[in-house]
Parts: C-alpha cells; structure tokens; sequence
C-alpha cells in the first residue's frame, strides 16, 4: 500500500475560530437544562437550554464577561474563568481542550499541521504488514495513509478506490458500501463526525481540513446535522465496533488505537476479536488464517 497526496485543488480559508468558539459555547449551553442548576422546568422559555445570564452566574463570572467570551473574544479570559466555564457547562475532558483551544489557541501548543502530501514511513507500513489483526493509520485529517491485507478483508479493499477518496469521513458519509461494513452506522457516523471536530479545533488554520468539512456539509446531510451539534470525542480504547460483512455477517471487533510518534500526528487503528469468540471465526474466515489450537 502506498500512502497519498491529498488533493489540492479544494484548499480554502481554514476554519473561523470566533465563529467555532461561539457556537460551541450556544451548543453546550443549549444542551444544559434548567433543572439540572435547581431553576423550575415549568418555566416557559423562548431558547433551550440555559440563559446567558445563568450560566454566567453559575460559573461565577459577570454577564459580561461571560457574553464577551460568547461572542468569540477568549483571548483575554484567564484560564480560571475558561475552567470555570468548562465545570458550569459540564464539558468533557475532550471539550474542555476544544474549548481551551479554540479560545486560547496560544495556551496549548501543537506542532502546525503538515501540508499535503502526508505520507506514511516505510517502516510503518512494514509493522503494520507484520501485525496479526486488521490495523491501518490515519492521519489527523482522517486519510488513510496505510493498510494491512487483514483490514482490506474487513472494511474493504482501499487500494482500488481514488486516493482521494481514502479518508475516512469521506467513506463514512459518502460512501454506501463502506458505511454498511458498520452495524451500528449512527454511531460510527457520530464518532467520526466528533473526531473531525476535534481534530479541527486542533488546527483551525489547515486549509485542507476546513475544505473536507466544507465538501462533507455539502454533500452530507447527515454531515451537516452531526456537525452543527458541536459533539467533541475522541476514539475510545477498547471501544467494540459491531462490524458486518457480506460473507460472515455481523462480528464484534474492539478498537485500540495508539497515536504513532514522531512527524505529524498519524493515529495506527488495531482491530481485535476476543479469543474464543463467535466474532474471532468470523474474523479469522475472512483473512483465511487457521484456527490455532489452544488448551
């Protein structure tokens, strides 16, 4: 397998970090309800959620400091009242650093993202031709860069697809037949679409990012629902992935993913059936590899 250049022809404007900023903040506020700060849910309100005016109080910061840092200016708030705000909003781990980053881009340093190609080390590749389970790498804008002949078997055969079209979003929302290699494909779909934000929020200055999301919303409903609802996550270790097959039908693989150091930031993806499982024959059927004998 050979990794790709990504296209450059679709590069536009990176991502508006105010904008980002302020619609995240209305999403997670909107996502509180009354009754959750001990306010009576009888009361008739014109907006979901929390008011400004409550959750400001709630952080213990002013009206307006809190509406300031609502309308995309967080440049100047101290990272107490950007924690302050995280606990009253409830974020997550995964939140509380998109919002740190968006705000406060400066506090936390990242490597500046590596303009296309990206392309995956020869090594790399080598362990992931030697490794025993379905495994392939991505890259922070979810391309896929390498793939091993086990997870060809599983998710389907890249290497005859556009190198374009080897990014994962792109195979999620785009792509029928990739999307129903994925029992649960609602879940899959909001997964990627959390990542994606994640990764965003990471480098609001990646051109070729912004434009996949741009082409994504475009020729994505779903894209489009997913993405307004701000969702940040991350993917879980351990997570099992209901997959489905034509040959095999439906098996469970858990997901473990490690980040691959050095260069830019490339994620390896390994795929596992436990032992002994329905799931592990129906795995080991569709890469042909013997069962092994055990005690």
């Amino acid at each position: 397998m050979s990794s790709h250049a990504a296209p450059e022809d679709k590069v536009i404007a990176g991502l508006d970090r105010r904008a980002e900023l302020r619609e995240f903040l209305r999403s997670r506020r909107a996502r509180l309800k009354p009754e959750d700060i001990g306010l009576p849910s009888y009361e008739r309100r014109r907006v979901p959620g929390l008011r400004r005016e409550e959750l400001a109080q709630l952080a213990g910061v002013s009206y307006a400091y809190y509406a300031r840092l609502e309308q995309g200016y967080g440049e100047t708030m101290s990272a107490e009242v950007l924690d302050a705000v995280a606990r009253a909003l409830r974020l997550t781990e995964e939140e509380q650093d998109h919002l740190i980053r968006l705000a406060q881009p400066d506090r936390i340093r990242t490597p500046p993202a590596a303009s296309p190609p990206q392309r995956l080390r020869p090594t790399v590749q080598s362990l992931l031709d030697t490794l025993g389970v379905p495994a392939y790498v991505v890259s922070r804008r979810l391309d896929i860069l390498g793939w091993n002949r086990l997870a060809a078997a599983v998710f389907g055969d890249w290497s005859q697809l556009p190198r374009e079209e080897r990014n994962m979003a792109r195979l999620i929302f785009l792509s029928s037949d990739a999307r129903d290699r994925f029992a649960e494909q609602d879940r899959m779909a909001a997964r990627v679409a959390g990542v994606l934000r994640r990764n965003a929020g990471k480098s609001p200055e990646d051109a070729y990012l912004s434009s996949l999301i741009s082409d994504l919303s475009q020729k994505s409903e779903q894209f489009r629902r997913l993405w307004a609802q701000h969702e940040v996550s991350c993917s879980p270790v351990g997570e099992v992935v209901r997959m489905r097959h034509p040959l095999v039908g439906e098996f469970d693989l858990v997901h473990e993913p490690m980040a691959l150091p050095g260069g830019a930031p490339m994620r390896l993806n390994t795929y596992h059936a436990e032992p002994g499982s329905r799931s592990e024959k129906a795995l080991r059927t569709l890469t042909g590899r013997e069962m092994e004998p055990r005690d």
